[in-house]
């Protein structure tokens, strides 16, 4: 299949013009949540380190041509050189082959484990001497399964690269910059067919000091609300902006969760250095960051740890207008439909079953294929359905076969088949409208992991089957039905019918870590404060029969309450445990 094309759900809305806090005159709250970096060895509850050039990944180079091969033995948590009493995150850039690599350094992201939406956030960090070919950064990427830069990407700061025309010729140790990169429709143009929008295209978005960054300390702040993002420096006491003036959100990925990432590339696009050779930064180099802090701002800020996934219940709508749902998705808001070939297929304009809204496609290439999808902007996690149906509206053509499917963000795709002029799933082909009814249990088989589900609905033609002639077909209220009448969700009702069914536990596991397991067939969180501090939940890895998650950052004394709920799925509702508690020791 070709590369999907945006159908009606490429272009991104812009929030609100009227903002609810101001980042230019900030009232900062509470802290939210930190990294510290002070223990003996990096915290791995918060932290995943990469492992490789990206091959793995299958993106070489991590998209950017970058020279480096990442190892967890680059990172580390040391008392830094230049500032006594201080400890921070070491990152350190060596020349060393690896395989084709003849460049080693390191890299971290909280993806999975910790996501931040709004607030102010306050990275203090020390470069090195960047030379040629060292790029540093401190940036987060949308926690959306969708891909880049559908997902979008902040970059709090970054190094090393190539300085735009007209400013004086100063040290590459002497100018950083920011970014921020999302989907534009406005930018799908030849060379850019990934319509990558940047807001550091032909704007100032840096800062040049009159003494060089390297080897000391300066903290990077974003400034971030839901309509307005503010990025500036403190350097020596005092605030510098590296944009003019507040960048005013244009995407609505940008009103969604992000994850953080610290690193230091050798190489690569974004710098002069495209090969070994033109490498002539001195190595080893060391990045120190000191801290990363996450405050309210104005009142806005979020900080989740774990996926930060709330299964959806009872009836969720994937493309619906008038029929009742406890949720639903909103094209162009959270979810995009795309066509995917669009040399056979276009929008066509049969009127919908109901509301205003419908599928309507054209195909207009006989004797080739055909398929589209509505593709989530967030994960959902659709558990509570396997037991329920996948119920929508269907206008086709009664000689034409096609499959109906869906698709998870492991990239596993499962799909049921509407033969031609055979009534499947309830669906009579007469070429009206009619009804089809999929049991979610065989759509999505064994291989689909329905508790993170990026496509909701996809369709495609049957291969060995394709049209021999032009047609219609629409699609309309389609719903995912749980089965399950007036379960709310778990996550904000009480009434769900919950009982001290779940058998969770606690140990300590180091002087700084506390360990969470319960055994459950289904998902099951966490729910545990720290002396009395804020509620964070988490859901539990499953490992096996075995649920698990280790909170660090933790002291001797600290008290931990806490509880756990998940999901009993004979009856369908969510269950909590009795509260504990645990003093570390």
């Amino acid at each position: 299949m070709t590369t999907p094309q945006s159908f009606i759900g490429g272009l991104l809305l812009a929030a609100s013009a009227a903002a609810s806090a101001s980042v230019t005159s900030p009232v900062i709250g509470k802290l939210l949540w930190s990294e510290e970096f002070n223990g003996a060895s990096l915290n791995t509850s918060t932290w995943t380190a990469s492992n490789g050039n990206g091959c793995q990944i299958n993106l070489c180079g991590y998209g950017n041509q970058e020279l480096q091969f990442y190892s967890p033995a680059n990172l580390s948590i040391v008392d830094v050189p230049f500032e006594p009493g201080t400890r921070a995150l070491a990152i350190t850039a060596r020349r060393e082959t690896v395989g084709s690599n003849q460049f080693t350094s390191g890299k971290v992201d909280s993806s999975g484990k910790v996501q931040v939406k709004y607030g102010l956030i306050e990275v203090r960090m020390a470069t090195p001497k960047v030379g040629i070919g060292l790029w540093p950064a401190a940036w987060m990427l949308g926690v959306s399964p969708q891909t880049w830069p559908r997902n979008g990407e902040i970059d709090l700061m970054e190094m090393g690269g190539r300085q735009p025309s007209g400013l004086p010729p100063i040290s590459p140790d002497q100018f950083v910059g920011s970014n921020v990169i999302t989907f534009q429709q406005a930018a799908c143009v030849p060379g850019n067919e990934s319509c990558a929008g940047s807001t550091a295209w032909q704007n100032k978005n840096w800062y040049t000091p009159s003494r060089s960054l390297a080897n000391r300390f300066v903290t990077y702040r974003l400034y971030w609300t839901d309509t307005q993002m503010r990025f500036t420096v403190l350097d020596n006491g005092r605030e510098y902006d590296m944009y003019k003036a507040p960048i005013t959100i244009n995407s609505t990925a940008l009103n969604q969760p992000f994850y953080l990432l610290l690193n230091m590339a050798v190489g690569g696009n974004f710098t002069p250095a495209a090969t070994p050779a033109q490498v002539t930064a001195p190595l080893p180099a060391t990045t120190y960051v000191d801290y990363i802090r996450v405050y309210e701002l104005d009142g806005l800020g979020e900080v989740k740890l774990g996926v930060g996934t709330q299964p959806e219940v009872g009836k969720f709508g994937v493309f619906t207008d008038n029929t009742p749902v406890d949720n639903k998705q909103v094209p162009g808001v959270t979810a995009d439909v795309f066509i995917w070939n669009q040399g056979s297929m276009t929008a066509g304009d049969l009127p919908p079953y109901e509301g205003t809204g419908v599928l309507a496609f054209k195909y207009f290439s006989p004797g080739q294929w055909f398929g589209g999808s509505i593709q989530s902007r967030q994960v959902h996690d659709m558990s509570g359905f396997r037991n329920g149906n996948i119920k929508l509206k269907i206008k086709a053509p009664a000689n034409v076969a096609f499959r109906i499917g869906i698709y998870d963000t492991f990239t596993n795709q499962s799909a049921v088949t509407f033969p031609a002029n055979t009534t499947a799933y309830g669906l009579v082909r007469d070429g009206e409208w009619g009804t089809a009814t999929i049991p979610v249990a065989e759509i999505a088989g064994p291989k689909i992991a329905l508790q993170s589900m990026l496509d909701l609905f996809q369709f495609f033609s049957v291969d060995g089957a394709l049209p021999g002639q032009q047609f219609q077909i629409a699609f309309d209220d389609i719903i995912w039905d749980s089965g399950v009448a007036g379960v709310p969700k778990v996550a904000v009702t009480p009434s769900v019918s919950k009982a001290a069914a779940v058998s969770g536990s606690t140990m300590q596991t180091s002087a700084t870590t506390l360990a969470f397991t319960a055994p459950a067939s289904g998902w099951v969180d966490v729910h545990y404060s720290v002396n009395g501090g804020d509620t964070q939940t988490v859901r539990l890895r499953q490992d096996g029969a075995t649920h698990r998650y280790v909170a660090g950052g933790l002291k001797a004394g600290d008290v931990v309450e806490y509880r756990f709920t998940a999901w009993d799925a004979a009856r369908q509702v969510a269950v909590d445990s009795a509260p504990g508690k645990a003093v570390i020791r």
